[in-house]
């Protein structure tokens, strides 16, 4: 039997990090074993928030994001990877689904207002912004995915992705006494670790205050030598506060194993924060020694990523195309 097709993207607007990897790259490489997984480096989403800065910067960090996605285990002789704007199929469909799709739908979008105030920095007040949604559902629908990899927060875009492909399908299907066109998406809920920057703020490139998988052992040592610990720990003899200390947040998720001695040190004031901190540099540095050189392999070779992605786009657009065609052949009978 054929596996089912599962759908995922990330927008290229910076280096990838730590929190990418935990958050969804680890996640990605597991799903191939059960799955058909297409992941798409998503540029006309990033190109939505980013078109007044260096819009070439775009390319560049969407051939360095797969770069890593490789190097964190993605097989694009197992998974299907692909730049959305090679495949234009997805601007065809956002196009019919946006005859369809009523305003207010996009309007309530819980994300929308969010984004607005998080990223004030940034005029969103665009129309390609009020329908990013419309778009991302044009993304799965278009492969027919029947499972996207989410969290709990990201469960409105995907019931709206679901509300948008019942009423296509009620318009040019079923109130035709068709088949039906296009599956109702089901939500795969994953757990993303939550890894925080360097001052214990949202990761960002725009803090500057990630650790970034492109980094070198010295660049991660130094950053986590920066990194915030417990405010109200002044002297090494002062007992720590495991639970208020950042440091202690990325043991949590990069060496469970070890927090329980680790919290019980921190708190009898056995060991100090700057001895905790290159105990932590030690382990990243050991934990990504193998996609560092992994990634230094395949920057040797400058036309591999972009036959890569040539490659995604030919394969993506084999099933792009077929959806097209069949939405086509509903519309206009």
């Amino acid at each position: 039997m054929s596996k089912p097709r599962i759908l995922s993207g990330m927008r290229p607007t910076g280096l990838m990090h730590l929190g990418h990897l935990v958050g969804a790259v680890e996640n990605w490489v597991q799903l191939q074993q059960d799955y058909e997984c297409f992941y798409m480096v998503a540029d006309w989403h990033a190109l939505m928030s980013e078109y007044q800065n260096d819009t070439a910067s775009i390319k560049k960090y969407a051939y360095d994001n797969v770069t890593d996605w490789i190097s964190a285990g993605l097989d694009p002789g197992r998974s299907v990877i692909f730049l959305q704007s090679d495949v234009p199929e997805h601007l065809e469909l956002h196009m019919i689904l946006s005859t369809i799709t009523p305003l207010g739908w996009l309007e309530r979008c819980p994300t929308y207002k969010e984004q607005q105030q998080e990223l004030k920095d940034k005029d969103l007040s665009t129309y390609a912004f009020l329908g990013y949604p419309l778009l991302q559902a044009a993304d799965i629908l278009l492969y027919k995915a029947q499972a996207v990899p989410v969290g709990e927060d990201q469960l409105p875009h995907l019931e709206l992705t679901r509300e948008i492909a019942r009423r296509l399908n009620y318009l040019f299907a079923l109130k035709k006494n068709k088949q039906v066109l296009l599956p109702e998406p089901e939500a795969k809920l994953t757990r993303f670790p939550r890894l925080l920057g360097l001052d214990k703020r949202k990761m960002s490139k725009s803090y500057d205050n990630a650790i970034n998988l492109s980094d070198s052992s010295d660049e991660i040592s130094k950053k986590v030598n920066l990194m915030f610990t417990d405010p109200s720990r002044i002297k090494k003899t002062d007992p720590g506060h495991p639970a208020e200390c950042n440091v202690y947040g990325y043991y949590k998720v990069f060496a469970i194993d070890k927090t329980d001695k680790l919290a019980e040190d921190c708190h009898n004031a056995r060991m100090g924060c700057t001895d905790c901190k290159k105990s932590l540099a030690d382990l990243l540095i050991e934990i990504t020694k193998p996609f560092r050189q992994k990634r230094k392999n395949i920057e040797q070779d400058p036309e591999y990523i972009k036959k890569t992605l040539r490659e995604g786009a030919q394969k993506a657009r084999q099933i792009a195309s077929q959806t097209i065609k069949e939405i086509k052949e509903a519309i206009w009978g």
